[in-house]
């Protein structure tokens, strides 16, 4: 058995500095999200980890997909009944990191969150494909189910319902969700472990830049 204690490696791809970085995290996080987009080795560069904690304050984590971003923050889409999104009606916010390996970078957001508006689940919902259209509306996500063939059973009805070429509207329990960044982190692995940290963080008037502490 491998022992993940020995595992070791240098980080040694690039250097993240205050003069260097953007004015804004938004300018910032385009580039490095380009730059995750046009490297081969990165799968999925808009794969992140999602945080939300329940009513009890228990922690749990997922990765989901970001689909869109501007300065108003991150968008992902779920189902409303699904765990994060009863952790999000319950405390309605979250962190999310993006782990661009490859590149040896990271990218961190926190926030509150918010629901975006039933238009703009509607206009992203359109442009899914159909099969993805229809498992939203088969799925009871997070829900126990008795076997894979439920869920397939499931499907057929949804098809049946709308038939091949009727338009599928989102259902009323799935939407979007927009985080608001509060503090917006960037890494980059440096040798010897000393990585930088450059941190956006909002305050009474603005935006600071800050260096953190590997």
């Amino acid at each position: 058995m491998t022992d993940p204690a020995g595992m070791r490696r240098a980080y040694i791809r690039g250097e993240l500095s205050e003069s260097a970085v953007s004015a804004d995290w938004l300018s910032q996080f385009r580039v490095w999200f380009d730059a995750a987009v046009a490297d081969d080795a990165v799968s999925e560069p808009n794969a992140m980890q999602l945080a939300t904690v329940d009513r009890a304050g228990h922690p749990s984590v997922r990765t989901v997909l970001l689909k869109g971003f501007d300065n108003s923050g991150l968008v992902f889409y779920s189902n409303h009944d699904s765990a994060k999104g009863l952790d999000l009606e319950a405390a309605p916010y979250a962190a999310v990191v993006f782990a661009w390996l490859p590149q040896e970078r990271q990218v961190r957001f926190s926030g509150p969150v918010t629901l975006v508006s039933r238009e703009e689940t509607a206009t992203y919902f359109a442009s899914r494909p159909r099969g993805s259209q229809l498992g939203a509306w088969a799925s009871p996500q997070s829900s126990v189910v008795s076997s894979r063939l439920e869920l397939e059973e499931a499907v057929q009805v949804v098809r049946a319902r709308f038939g091949d070429d009727d338009p599928v509207p989102p259902p009323p329990n799935w939407g979007g969700y927009r985080i608001a960044p509060e503090a917006v982190e960037f890494w980059q692995g440096r040798a010897d472990r000393l990585h930088d940290r450059i941190r956006y963080r909002r305050n009474a008037s603005g935006w600071v830049i800050e260096r953190l502490a590997p």
